[in-house]
């Protein structure tokens, strides 16, 4: 082979360590951590009791810009950075085993690589960047044999890796690379031309390799048209759609060229792949002359601006660097896998679920294909409740699309120290106080090792996460204070939380981030922060028409119509079909067949822009958006419903229509709304309820009403108020029955909840008044908006009142305020409060076989059962509910019994349900209580229905 008698490249043979390596082509970039770890323990008398500890080893984590390795485990810290070091080269495809390792210089690589590039038998050779040596070759006149320098680093690696090596502000400046080719070309083996970006070599390669190798592509159609989108630099423009022609014949970078009304192909710049890293989506744009004289002098071309003003905010931001100029979106280039020239279509939608895909709730709504109706979930339940990718894939994703490096998991075990409880607590949050033992991941994938899932069983883990720059710069660091039993919980829940924050600053991008981080209670380092997503206001407006339109829709107290959800953006909601009495609560998975439209205001235009078959979300979680939620809770299985709303942000209406040209000429058009047709197929209960109904006939939640009813008719009470009363199913199943009540009020927290419980109340007491029904004696019924440790004068002296399955869902210092506040301040005659028994969980999730399909990677924890519900802050057992209950009575002069449903008192571990019944001992005024009339009215009445006012 002959390259024009250039000169032999002459390597300097020495020997080095791997480490030695890594150090020379990454220099400060490489960085090795080294973590003590324990060892097996090798116990030399069998039966011996007394604890053995195994030897001190050493781990080593070596992160690379691209990607990380950890080494096995050494005695010495030394041999374990030396053997990640190897790992890593082994990677790169080094073989540092070799006896005399040769190591070349820089740019003696570099020479070397573009020698090989060059050669003769490249040119057959399944390779990215041999296509652009064959299409060049079809190249007519002057063109003929012509490359464009800039395909050289975004489709050779390894030639990449070398200009990393000579130049680190490669990582960030890929078009860097440029000014070191043509420099290494200057060697006499490659021809260029002085003020041109293209290469060609230098002698003509022998007419029977140019045969053998294009011959293979000349069966090809005579033209291809490929979609692409057009990006203008200016963000007052529109981005379009074209169509790019490409010949069999030709050269595809010269039909990008004539798109962008460019003469020269030379000058086309290309960016590195957008979007998965399998793809060939990229970026093309002329670059300034300004630009290229800067790039062509080794200028910092990143801290220069551009005096026309042509930096394309929107371009840049896809590709993770500056672009200028007009861009053009293509998927087209060639590939590993064939000589032929590899294309798909990149459309207008593409392009928007691109932009989304940049937003961590863009990326769970696309990995639901449910984009204008999924949101990121506000809590991580179970495996089964959570659909679409789990948080952990999400935050990688999130991190690979803005080019950072893979997070940062570090598990922190902690041993539950069952003795430590305090007042017997078996919160699932508290974590004994203890050393914990530290386990970092820090691997390719940010993949927490599941060949130990549990350390033990008493163990709880935290995951610490940290997300670094591609140069190795923090920009958020992340402790949790909460603790779980298992480690995917943890790893989960974390992730989950970091999405959150990043989500929240998407959405509101001008809030300052000391709030932000404060709110998220994650440590974010505000400098790094703000360079790394610079250019994320200038590029998303993901900000509602109203701001308030959640708190607005959840939240308004003008529930007095019985189907009629409040809410401005609701224009218009109607429930059809009859109530099957199936209805989803919080916790439960709703199955939903909906249509979203796209509808113009005043006429009869509307277009379909998103639907599904089949839908599941959980409910309670924000797992959907508000609007269908609050529809959803109001309805029963079977039951169809339609609803009309303000539109969501425009980008992710275009990201979900298949004719996103149509759905802008709409927009821009008329004034539009999106309406929602759905139907509620089926509702798979709460985990907590199917374990009771496995068990229990009636179930424990009719057995609750059961007991209550028995003491209304006891104490012949004629007010009665349920704290806590969620959507009403106590106070809608107490109409079902003859009773001496007159007047029911109900108290929750939340107004979602609350409006459900209006439309069953509604009807029921409407229909049971005309018809002269059991309830009929009820005479008011009012719901108030409040939480339960906070008193109302208004509630004063009640009858009874009831608390059931309530408190386990707060902490348990509320817990414990509600206990006082209720029977020192509201002072029922009777307080009934229910709770489960923690004791009985093991036999209700033994009984339960859909509860081997909840967390397919749990392994059974005989020392510590789950709590039944995802919610509750803890569970106590009879000895812990027994003592709260009556330190409680003794305090405000009250007695108490105790008693349960589901099982029995006298059979261990006794009723599934905790019930206790305190009782007022002295009349009211005669104690020490406030005067309830100088007392603020805490509480907002949501609805209230009136006899004497029908």
């Amino acid at each position: 082979m002959e390259m024009g008698g250039a000169p032999p490249v002459v390597a300097k043979k020495t020997t080095h360590t791997p480490k030695a390596i890594i150090h020379q082509k990454f220099g400060d970039k490489a960085c090795y951590k080294v973590e003590e770890v324990q060892g097996d323990t090798q116990n030399g008398c069998p039966g011996l009791a007394i604890p053995q500890k195994g030897p001190c080893l050493f781990r080593c984590s070596l992160q690379l810009p691209e990607f990380s390795v950890v080494s096995e485990c050494f005695k010495r810290k030394k041999d374990a950075e030396q053997s990640a070091a190897e790992k890593a080269l082994r990677k790169l495809g080094v073989d540092p085993a070799a006896s005399n390792s040769i190591v070349r210089e820089p740019w003696d690589e570099l020479i070397s690589r573009l020698s090989y590039l060059f050669a003769d038998e490249f040119l057959s050779s399944l390779h990215p960047l041999s296509g652009h040596f064959r299409a060049a070759l079809q190249r007519d006149g002057d063109l003929y044999g012509l490359i464009p320098v800039s395909v050289f680093a975004v489709c050779d690696t390894k030639l990449g890796n070398i200009c990393k090596s000579i130049n680190p502000g490669v990582e960030s400046n890929p078009f860097l690379v440029i000014p070191l080719v043509l420099k290494a070309a200057a060697s006499g083996s490659f021809a260029t031309s002085e003020g041109q970006l293209w290469m060609r070599r230098q002698n003509p390669y022998p007419p029977e390799i140019i045969q053998s190798s294009i011959s293979s592509q000349l069966s090809s159609p005579e033209s291809i048209w490929i979609e692409a989108v057009y990006i203008p630099y200016s963000l007052e423009k529109n981005v379009e759609s074209l169509t790019l022609n490409v010949s069999s014949t030709g050269y595809y970078l010269d039909a990008i060229a004539r798109k962008l009304s460019l003469a020269d192909t030379s000058k086309i710049l290309v960016s590195r792949t957008v979007g998965k890293a399998s793809s060939e989506m990229r970026l093309y744009f002329s670059a300034p002359e300004w630009y290229l004289v800067d790039l062509l002098s080794d200028l910092n071309v990143e801290e220069v601006t551009s005096e026309e003003g042509s930096f394309n905010a929107r371009a840049s931001y896809f590709s993770g660097h500056a672009i200028y100029g007009n861009a053009i979106l293509a998927s087209i280039g060639y590939t590993w896998r064939s000589m032929d020239l590899f294309h798909e279509d990149v459309s207008l939608q593409s392009y928007y679920r691109l932009l989304i895909s940049k937003i961590p709730s863009g990326v769970y709504k696309l990995s639901r294909e449910a984009i204008l109706t999924a949101e990121l979930p506000m809590a991580f339940t179970t495996r089964t409740n959570w659909k679409g990718s789990f948080p952990r894939d999400l935050l990688c994703s999130f991190c690979r699309q803005h080019r950072l490096s893979e997070p940062v998991f570090s598990m922190l075990s902690t041993p539950l120290k069952q003795s430590s409880e305090v007042s017997g607590s078996c919160k699932r949050l508290k974590v004994a106080e203890s050393s914990a033992e530290e386990t970092e991941y820090r691997n390719g994938a940010g993949v927490v090792p599941h060949g130990n899932e549990s350390v033990g069983s008493g163990d709880t883990f935290m995951c610490e996460i940290k997300i670094y720059s591609k140069l190795q710069d923090l920009i958020i660091e992340y402790s949790p204070k909460d603790s779980y039993r298992k480690h995917s919980d943890a790893l989960q829940n974390s992730s989950l939380r970091v999405l959150l924050c990043l989500n929240t600053y998407f959405k509101e991008l001008d809030m300052p981030l000391e709030k932000l981080a404060s709110a998220a209670d994650i440590h974010i380092y505000p400098e790094k922060f703000a360079k790394t997503f610079a250019s994320c206001p200038s590029i998303h407006n993901l900000r509602q028409r109203n701001e308030t339109q959640r708190e607005r829709l959840l939240d308004s107290n003008s529930i007095n119509q019985p189907y009629i959800m409040p809410g401005h953006e609701l224009y218009s909601f109607n429930i059809k079909g009859p109530d099957s009495g199936a209805s989803p609560s919080n916790g439960s998975l709703a199955c939903i067949n909906y249509v979203a439209f796209l509808v113009a205001e005043g006429e009869h235009m509307k277009e379909r822009v998103e639907s599904n078959d089949e839908f599941e979300f959980e409910i309670g979680v924000g797992a959907v958006i508000p609007h269908l939620e609050a529809v959803v809770t109001q309805m029963s299985v079977g039951q169809s419903a339609c609803f009309n709303m303000d539109l969501p942000p425009q980008e992710l209406i275009l990201a979900a229509t298949g004719d996103p040209v149509k759905t802008i000429s709409l927009l821009s058009s008329k004034v539009c709304f999106l309406e929602y047709s759905i139907v509620l197929l089926r509702v798979t209960e709460p985990l907590e309820d199917r374990m009771e109904q496995a068990l229990f006939s009636p179930p424990l939640s009719k057995q609750r009403v059961g007991f209550a009813l028995q003491h209304i008719k006891e104490s012949s009470a004629a007010t009665l108020i349920d704290f806590g009363c969620g959507s009403g199913s106590l106070l809608d199943s107490l109409l079902d029955f003859p009773t001496s009540l007159e007047k029911i009020v109900g108290v929750d927290i939340s107004k979602k909840s609350l409006s459900r419980a209006a439309k069953l109340l509604h009807s029921k007491l409407s229909r049971n008044s005309d018809a002269g029904e059991p309830s009929g004696g009820i005479k008011s019924a009012v719901l108030y908006e409040g939480s339960i440790t906070f008193f109302d004068p208004r509630l004063y002296g009640f009858d009874i009142g009831t608390c059931l399955e309530v408190i386990e869902h707060m902490e348990e210092d509320q817990a414990c305020l509600f206990g006082d506040v209720v029977l020192s301040y509201f002072c029922p005659k009777v307080l009934i409060v229910s709770t489960p028994n923690y004791e009985y969980n093991a036999i209700l999730q033994r009984s339960n076989p859909s509860n081997q399909e909840e967390d397919p990677d749990e392994t059974s924890q005989s020392q510590a059962c789950r709590f039944r519900n995802h919610d509750h802050k803890f569970e106590w057992t009879r000895k812990q509910f027994n003592h709260w209950a009556s330190n409680l009575a003794r305090k405000h002069n009250y007695s108490v019994e105790f008693s349960g449903v589901g099982g029995s008192a006298d059979v261990e571990p006794g009723f599934a349900s905790h019930m206790a019944v305190f009782r007022r001992s002295v009349p009211l005024g005669t104690d020490n209580h406030p005067n309830p009339v100088d007392l603020i009215r805490q509480y907002e009445v949501v609805w209230e229905w009136d006899r004497s006012n029908r």
